[in-house]
């Protein structure tokens, strides 16, 4: 069967959310493509790294979600990092099955470009969760973290809870990474500091290991750091032990980003000062809401990134800086408890 490209649709759908590793692929051309013989429009899932308890929750929330809504999923998962490949392939089968809508989480910001493409030639609604694609136009929408507000966020309860004397450090990730450059960008924003004051900043890979490890040669070079940004909360793990392990427990003010149940647990037990959860479910939900106004009547949502939205979470809250306490935190929180 030939494909044959739909008529342009009606656009303006107002959403209001994002982020995960996640394909939906669909054809759009009304009718029943798309729908098996029950009718039912199928959806693709292409989810990345489910054993990272943020994407797990995204595709979750993702698919339960569709199933709410009488939907069947396509799922495929790619499992490392950068893992782009697989996710050209699962997207391919979504458009050789007609799917209705591809909702993808990009293992590259570009590497997709191609065969999302042609799935919007051929009708298909394409959102992105968790991380833009670039250009961004790529995706009919994003649904996302707004990972500068978040950086900022922690920026700001950093500056009014640091030492008189602050000594800055980051540990950061690859800042090609978009969420991870944002997330830097916001923090230096919201403290008011540049990169050029910092006392000190390296590369970890947002793991236990590499944030102690890296921790522990800024400690050696700059043993006075009293202030540590961390790209996220198992990175923030290893740093607190790094600096426990210098006998500067209690002197040191630590914050991240990400807002898994462990990490709000972090911030209870006083190992991190605060955090910027992140709402990995609402990406999903959202998502889902977009597929269904596209399958309703072809309303697309409007184009760009939509922000799902953060929460500071802190047991130190300063005045002026509107946050949750960790037990709050716990209840809205994603991951194992």
């Amino acid at each position: 069967m030939k494909n044959v490209r739909c008529a342009p649709r009606p656009t303006g759908l107002r959403v209001s959310a994002l982020t995960l590793a996640v394909a939906f692929a669909a054809v759009a051309c009304g009718g029943n493509g798309g729908a098996g013989s029950d009718g039912k429009p199928t959806i693709g899932v292409v989810a990345l790294n489910l054993s990272n308890p943020f994407f797990g929750t995204l595709e979750k929330a993702t698919e339960d979600a569709a199933k709410a809504k009488g939907w069947k999923v396509m799922k495929a998962e790619a499992k490392t990092p950068g893992d782009s490949a697989t996710q050209v392939t699962a997207i391919e089968n979504m458009i050789a099955n007609k799917v209705k809508a591809i909702v993808v989480t990009p293992a590259s910001a570009t590497a997709l470009n191609g065969v999302l493409q042609r799935a919007k030639d051929q009708g298909i609604l394409v959102l992105a969760v968790n991380a833009p694609l670039s250009p961004e136009s790529v995706a009919d929408a994003t649904f996302a973290t707004d990972n500068v507000a978040a950086g900022r966020l922690i920026g700001q309860w950093a500056k009014a809870s640091s030492p008189a004397k602050p000594r800055v450090a980051m540990l950061d990730f690859d800042l090609s990474d978009a969420p991870a450059a944002d997330r830097h960008e916001g923090f230096l924003a919201g403290y008011g500091i540049s990169k050029s004051a910092l006392a000190g900043s390296a590369l970890t890979k947002g793991t236990e290991d590499t944030g102690q490890q890296e921790m522990e040669n800024l400690l050696s070079a700059h043993p006075d750091i009293n202030v540590v940004y961390t790209i996220n909360e198992p990175a923030a793990r290893g740093a607190h032990t790094a600096i426990r392990n210098k006998g500067l427990s209690g002197k040191t003010v630590l914050v991240s980003v990400d807002g898994a149940c462990s990490g709000v647990q972090d911030v209870k037990k006083g190992v991190i000062g605060a955090t910027a959860m992140q709402f990995p479910d609402r990406m999903g939900e959202k998502a889902v809401e977009a597929v269904a106004a596209f399958l309703e009547d072809g309303t697309k949502p409007k184009g760009g990134v939509i922000d799902s939205g953060t929460a500071l979470i802190t047991d130190r809250p300063v005045e002026g800086l509107p946050s949750e306490t960790s037990e709050w935190g716990l209840e809205h929180c994603w991951g194992p408890k």
